[in-house]
């Protein structure tokens, strides 16, 4: 890896997640830099116990020992003003989750750039990960963008590409982007810095919208092809998750397998044995032991859930509950 030199520049970095955390680690390599501030989401209570997390960004700006530490729940005036008495240069964001006013945009000299889950313009929003793939984009990147008041409209310093696999989930997507969007905010960085890239305006023809998840947005309709529900299953892991109802109960699909050219006279909805299906070899010697008939083809279960168990691997589940073949969910 390639260590590149910003001498004498002063970093606010903007962020909170497990996606933030490459980039950060990024700026605190920039030798003669100096991250003199993180600003990211207050702690919160995570799991049956309650007890108060730090986000990764806060653990890995603890452990690296940035001396400014600020977790507002939003950014005010207050926050702007002590970020301006540490005479920054420029911010950095990746995936923060904080709107950024005016006020605070302007104490920036060199602005504030962000590293952004999409290839801008496709995909403005906080969802844009889980979009590339429920819309079956074939490939996704991050872009290295100036912050202007509209959500992810600034204009572009830099994009870094890669092809979205069939088996990408967005939990694995988002992890590759972002070492990809750390490495290229590594080399943009001090070229933006001197003056040496032109930031160029988004086509606003091109544009398109991710807007955040909800729970609602993970409810299977079968009439669907089963090339969608299949992009949907992998798009909504690790949240909200894929599910449908097997009789009153919430029945979660993890992982799955569409099946274009499967064909069955049952309605949509209903689980068929597949044992007879050939798979794709990317799953190995893997066989399609239950189907779900869908509007167009099937979807074959690889891992599923039922309410109140442990997430199984269909063949595991089936010694369970050989039932699941002839009935309907959703």
């Amino acid at each position: 890896m390639v260590v590149v030199r910003i001498a004498d520049v002063r970093i606010v970095f903007f962020g909170a997640p497990d996606y933030a955390v490459p980039s950060l680690r990024r700026c605190l390599e920039l030798l003669d830099a100096d991250v003199v501030a993180v600003v990211t989401q207050p702690d919160r209570a995570r799991g049956r116990s309650g007890k108060l997390l730090a986000t990764p960004v806060k653990q890995l700006a603890v452990e690296a020992g940035v001396p400014v530490i600020l977790q507002p729940e939003k950014v005010r005036r207050e926050t702007t003003e002590e970020l301006r008495a540490l005479s920054p240069d420029i911010g950095v964001v990746a995936a923060s989750g904080h709107i950024l006013p005016n006020h605070l945009l302007e104490i920036f000299p060199h602005g504030v750039v962000n590293v952004h889950a999409s290839l801008l313009p496709r995909h403005r929003g906080a969802s844009a990960v889980a979009a590339s793939i429920l819309d079956g984009d074939g490939e996704s990147g991050a872009t290295i963008m100036r912050v202007v008041r509209e959500v992810d409209a600034g204009p572009v310093l830099g994009q870094v590409r890669t092809p979205i696999g069939v088996l990408d989930t967005t939990e694995a997507l988002t992890k590759r982007i972002s070492e990809l969007g750390a490495e290229l905010l590594g080399e943009v960085l001090p070229r933006w810095v001197v003056g040496e890239i032109e930031a160029v305006a988004q086509d606003e023809s091109a544009v398109t919208h991710a807007p955040r998840l909800s729970k609602g947005d993970g409810v299977i309709d079968w009439s669907q092809s089963a090339e969608m529900i299949g992009r949907r299953v992998r798009a909504l892991q690790p949240w909200p998750l894929a599910t449908t109802l097997y009789g009153d109960e919430r029945f979660t699909v993890h992982e799955a397998w569409p099946l274009p050219e499967f064909t069955s006279d049952a309605p949509p909805g209903t689980v068929v044995a597949g044992e007879w299906v050939e798979l794709s070899s990317l799953l190995g010697d893997r066989v399609a032991r239950a189907v779900v008939v869908c509007g167009e083809g099937g979807l074959a279960l690889l891992r599923v859930q039922r309410a109140g168990r442990q997430a199984q691997v269909i063949e595991v589940y089936l010694n369970g509950d050989r039932a699941l073949t002839g009935r309907m969910l959703g």
